[in-house]
């Protein structure tokens, strides 16, 4: 088997994408089936370059975006680089295909008062608890969504501080958690009694809490606190990197916490204002270094 279907099931099961990954890709790789099919070009595995490039011609003209464009053409590179490496074709077509340069904008993030006013949630509140618990961990580690929702108490080690987590592509790692993040999830399980296999935030019938869930309680959570923006938990994301770049420079040490393979994925989540930038090349830098006044 060398077609579509074969391909998603090498991702599922070989490299162990998220659903939503593999959705994305079955969505990019059956636009460009029903292409192939309306323009009579035969099988998908079978187009070459100048065929590929009238479909992405043809996507561009129907108003896909840069962004999305740029998506769907890494699934068919994706999808051809396997076949070459399973010897069904002796070159991908794809190779040296580009989609539209899309605009680059920087995430938004909360600056630090706003972060502190929205993780000190009142925990006298009905599943304040909870929410605390949630926010100061979000806010602490940096954690992705699916991360945070699949998240057992038998992956926190309180005693040294760190929780591990399974990410993108099934890679573990471990990442800290502050000592405000401790005390809220301690609360929180002294609150539950719950067991070293639960989970730490479940939903109805013991499972872990869905992601809709989350995004719909920290919306909620924002608008008590007097956040009026369009706070998600990436943006907690987004925060947490931005506040520990801006703090230490370490660039390197921020894609470690994130769990990014490639640095360049980590430069678009964070942000530095050029006054930042400024200081830490001056401090840095032994040929930026200036004079202090009266030297030579």
């Amino acid at each position: 088997m060398t077609g579509t279907a074969a391909f998603l099931d090498h991702l599922r099961v070989e490299r162990a994408m998220s659903v939503h990954t593999l959705d994305a890709y079955r969505r990019d790789l059956d636009a460009l089936e029903a292409w192939a099919q309306a323009q009579g070009a035969g099988e998908v595995m079978r187009l070459d370059a100048a065929r590929l490039r009238e479909f992405v011609a043809a996507e561009h003209r129907r108003g896909l975006s840069p962004k999305s464009l740029q998506r769907r053409l890494s699934a068919c590179r994706s999808y051809y680089a396997w076949l070459l490496k399973n010897g069904v074709l002796p070159a991908s077509p794809a190779t040296g295909l580009r989609a539209p340069k899309a605009p680059r904008r920087l995430p938004q993030v909360l600056d630090v008062d706003e972060a502190v006013r929205l993780v000190e949630v009142p925990t006298d509140a009905p599943l304040g608890l909870r929410d605390r618990a949630l926010l100061e961990l979000f806010y602490s580690s940096g954690l992705r969504l699916s991360e945070l929702c699949a998240l057992r108490w038998r992956d926190l080690q309180a005693e040294v501080g760190l929780v591990t987590v399974l990410g993108k592509g099934g890679k573990q790692r471990s990442v800290p958690v502050g000592s405000h993040a401790r005390r809220a999830l301690d609360e929180w399980r002294a609150s539950t009694g719950a067991a070293a296999d639960a989970f730490v935030f479940p939903g109805r019938g013991g499972g872990s809490i869905s992601q809709r869930a989350v995004q719909i309680r920290i919306r909620a959570l924002a608008a008590r606190q007097g956040l009026f923006k369009h706070v998600h938990p990436h943006m907690l994301r987004h925060s947490f990197a931005s506040h520990v770049l801006e703090s230490s420079g370490d660039l390197r040490g921020v894609q470690e916490l994130l769990g990014h393979a490639d640095i360049a994925t980590t430069q678009i989540y964070t942000h530095l204002d050029f006054q930042h930038l400024a200081k830490v090349y001056d401090a840095a830098h032994p040929r930026a270094k200036r004079k202090k006044a009266g030297g030579p």
